[in-house]
């Protein structure tokens, strides 16, 4: 018998805590397949973030910490300057990194801090109840904006990726999508790419943008989910490499 699918060694033997249809399993494989792929295993160091992921330790067979809400660039930051050979990379969502970390993200961003940022962005705030978040967007239904989002009441949804493409000190920024196979794949290849370039030792904060579906919190069955990425979440946040 022909083996053609398998666990990767990076990606823990145990039953996930994630609802059904959540993109964040999909993205911790990813992680962990592209770790395994360049060999860096045994340098990776994880930073797991305050949210959803916040037992990305409990998946993710590497060395791994858990920090504050929002801090980890900061914690990261740390971690890189005094252990230069490790592999660093934070995992954070939306709620972590474009709400209370936005000074950190930007900062180490502005730094050109060497670090592998991965941003889950599904447009709410998952763990506490699903209220509105930075990414939430206009006309969005959440538990705290029932009429949906609105531009006077609540502002606009926070674009991170053009932000941190606009710093001298990020040298690698790319959105993808978690919405299919091909998104699938477009998204394994943006995130090996930005650890490949840690690795060879490229000065400069990378930085992937995963949009993920919530089926639980958009209210919409994970299909529906999928498909609400392709047709509406992209309008606001293009896929696409916006540096490097």
């Amino acid at each position: 018998m022909k083996t053609v699918f398998a666990r990767t060694p990076s990606l823990k033997d145990c039953p996930t805590h994630y609802c059904p249809g959540c993109g964040h399993g999909i993205a911790h494989r990813l992680v962990a397949e592209c770790i395994d792929e360049l060999d860096i295993r045994e340098r990776t160091i994880g930073i797991a973030p305050v949210g959803c992921a916040v037992l990305l330790y409990d998946y993710i067979d590497v060395d791994c910490i858990e920090v504050a809400h929002g801090r980890a660039p900061a914690v990261a930051t740390g971690m890189k300057r005094t252990n230069p050979e490790k592999i660093i990379f934070s995992y954070q969502g939306d709620g972590d990194l474009a709400s209370i970390g936005a000074a950190e993200i930007l900062h180490a961003g502005h730094r050109g801090e060497q670090l592998t940022v991965i941003f889950i962005n599904n447009a709410i705030f998952g763990m506490t109840g699903g209220q509105m978040a930075p990414t939430t967007t206009l006309g969005q239904v959440t538990a705290t904006t029932p009429r949906g989002r609105t531009a006077a009441e609540q502002g606009y949804p926070l674009q991170v990726s053009e932000i941190m493409a606009l710093l001298p000190g990020v040298i690698y920024v790319e959105r993808t999508a978690l919405d299919g196979a091909a998104g699938v794949r477009k998204t394994k290849k943006a995130i090996k790419h930005a650890f490949e370039l840690q690795v060879e030792g490229a000065e400069g904060l990378a930085l992937v943008e995963v949009l993920s579906p919530c089926p639980t919190y958009w209210r919409m069955p994970p299909a529906k989910a999928t498909e609400w990425i392709k047709t509406e979440m992209t309008k606001v946040f293009p896929l696409g490499r916006l540096k490097g």
